[in-house]
């Protein structure tokens, strides 16, 4: 059975975090909890947001936004392009739950991502936290090319290595 990926409406968002929450305890995504994960989830910068269904119960999330200055990959992209990043789409925000995994949810959702990023003329790309290699080994198997590897602050005290990826 294929999971069903339609928009995200208000009253998805606390099965949301009960997703994020296992994908938290499961791999350590996102890196820093949020304070208000249901406002994480809607980054001031989004565009829209989708969730994926199997057997009845949100097992997937993923958000498409404008660039924002945490980003990394639009500014590589736009370097390697020559285009600005207002004409990137950032993919975010993407999980899976641990018990979902194999169902192809994360391909379809990023499918669902750049398709409508595509139809707002937007190229999408995205940063993942090196660490994060099953993430990384998924944006691969999708086609999408890395753009290359920053160090990003994240605290006064937290450097983290970033691998920046763009959409084929």
């Amino acid at each position: 059975m294929s999971a069903l990926i339609r928009n995200r409406t208000d009253p998805d968002l606390s099965p949301c975090v009960q997703v994020l929450a296992q994908v938290h305890e499961h791999d350590g995504y996102p890196v820093n909890w949020p304070a208000a994960p249901d406002a994480w989830l809607t980054p001031a910068s989004h565009l829209d947001a989708w969730v994926a269904e199997l057997h009845g119960h949100i097992t997937g999330h993923i958000v498409l936004s404008r660039s924002g200055t945490e980003d990394a990959a639009p500014g590589l992209w736009s370097a390697r392009t020559g285009l600005g990043i207002e004409a990137t789409a950032v993919i975010n925000r993407l999980f899976v739950a641990p018990s979902a995994r194999g169902h192809r949810i994360g391909a379809a959702l990023m499918a669902q991502a750049t398709t409508q990023a595509r139809s707002r003329g937007l190229h999408p790309v995205l940063d993942v936290v090196a660490s994060d290699t099953a993430a990384a080994a998924l944006y691969e198997r999708l086609g999408w090319y890395l753009l290359g590897t920053v160090e990003q602050r994240w605290s006064p005290t937290r450097t983290v290595t970033v691998r920046c990826y763009a959409a084929p």
